[in-house]
């Protein structure tokens, strides 16, 4: 990247996006950025994107900064705040579809649809700071993933800069307009590598009118699981999650694993779904409702494992959670979605920086061995250099994401050396 001075970038930004929109980062931010700047609208954005190209200044877009604060070897050198672009486009009850800035946050967009009873129904941890474009990016998701999906099945259209600062569009703004599929999924989980993504449409779903949550304790995490499995057989479940000891301390559990078994509908759903659940894994544990259980559910979703020293996602075929987390060994603690084949995991103790890459690695090969992968979520930045924070894939795979990258982003700008293979 070409060598340019603070003020000298500052200079030139504030030419496009006006006076006082650049500025320090936060202590967060420092992680992810050296200078921030916020631009006000898609026109500024495309403008500073060639610029950036014409001199190789590398950029990324960010929301509160946490996803590449936690995994970027070193700060990029312009971090683009979409926190001044946060509006709602156009929201549509009757065709249930929403269309948003990508700075506007999912509570804040939540907000908005609740007196429709709607909901974009995505849960990512803080969805007060958890923006659009940081949901997309960084493929952020919770317990209901189990019901709702994720955002990449609730996407149906979006726009982004790339390439040349020019806007491009994917997709609709109707659920039956699927042109430009492909190109949504690419910017899914992406990090901001292809481009920044301005704006997205959205498919939303009604509220439930209730949502009641067991909680169950088990002495071994191999009971948790298979009544978990006996559960997701026989119920449609809005979430359904298992928590280690140390985890499960929020919840007032002493060192037992906790089942977290969710369900929504109506009063008669509410109460059938309650009968089957007491028969079917016994009189065990708790069905909290109302407040109770918005609370403890949020207390789940709200597990921050993006400030820990070292924190990893695994996703593998849902029958082999269990034995890919004991695999793990017993020095972990974590989240399993258990339904759905996800989990997050931390080291119990902490990670200790020469042991870190071993660590990482003992859990990569026992999710392969699932048929799985591993991710990083954070990294302690002591210990950042010695870890890949993404799984390899197989030549043809990287290859193609390669020349994807290539395409798309062929000033190598956008957020680079942060996604598998060091694209």
């Amino acid at each position: 990247m070409a060598a340019t001075t603070s003020s000298n970038l500052a200079n030139r930004l504030n030419s496009i996006v006006g006076a006082d929109r650049v500025r320090a980062p936060t202590d967060t931010e420092a992680r992810a950025a050296v200078t921030i700047v916020k631009p006000a609208c898609v026109e500024q954005i495309c403008e500073i994107v060639r610029m950036c190209e014409a001199d190789r200044i590398a950029l990324a877009p960010i929301g509160a900064a946490r996803s590449l604060a936690g995994i970027r070897r070193t700060p990029i050198a312009l971090g683009i705040s979409m926190a001044r672009m946060a509006k709602i486009v156009s929201y549509e009850p009757d065709d249930m579809t929403v269309v948003a800035e990508s700075g506007i946050t999912v509570g804040k967009l939540n907000a908005a649809m609740a007196d429709a009873r709607q909901r974009l129904p995505v849960d990512p941890c803080g969805p007060s700071i958890t923006t659009l474009g940081s949901l997309i990016g960084a493929a952020h998701s919770g317990p209901l993933r189990l019901s709702e999906g994720t955002s990449r099945d609730l996407l149906i259209g979006v726009r982004f800069v790339g390439h040349g600062g020019s806007l491009v569009h994917g997709g609709g703004r109707v659920v039956k307009n699927v042109a430009g599929y492909d190109l949504m999924k690419l910017m899914g989980g992406a990090f901001g590598t292809l481009g920044i993504v301005t704006e997205a449409t959205f498919k939303v779903r009604p509220i439930p009118s209730d949502y009641c949550l067991a909680v169950v304790p088990y002495a071994r995490a191999f009971e948790a699981f298979a009544a978990a499995r006996t559960l997701n057989d026989s119920l449609p479940l809005s979430n359904l999650d298992i928590l280690s000891p140390g985890l499960a301390t929020r919840f007032n559990s002493a060192s037992q694993f906790l089942l977290l078994a969710g369900f929504s509908g109506s009063p008669m759903e509410i109460a059938y779904q309650a009968e089957r659940i007491r028969d079917l894994i016994g009189a065990r544990g708790e069905i909290l409702s109302a407040d109770g259980a918005l609370r403890s559910y949020e207390l789940l979703r709200d597990i921050d494992f993006h400030s820990a020293p070292l924190a990893a996602q695994i996703a593998v075929p849902p029958a082999f959670l269990a034995r890919v987390l004991e695999g793990c060994g017993n020095d972990i603690e974590f989240r399993a979605h258990a339904g759905s084949g996800v989990a997050q995991i931390i080291p119990a103790d902490g990670p200790l920086a020469e042991v870190a890459a071993k660590t990482v690695a003992r859990w990569r090969e026992v999710a392969r061995s699932a048929r799985g992968s591993l991710r990083l979520i954070a990294a302690a930045p002591a210990i950042r250099d010695s870890l890949e924070f993404f799984d390899t894939p197989n030549d043809g795979a990287l290859a193609l994401m390669r020349r994807l990258k290539a395409a798309f982003d062929p000033a190598g700008i956008f957020n680079p050396g942060c996604f598998v293979g060091g694209i």
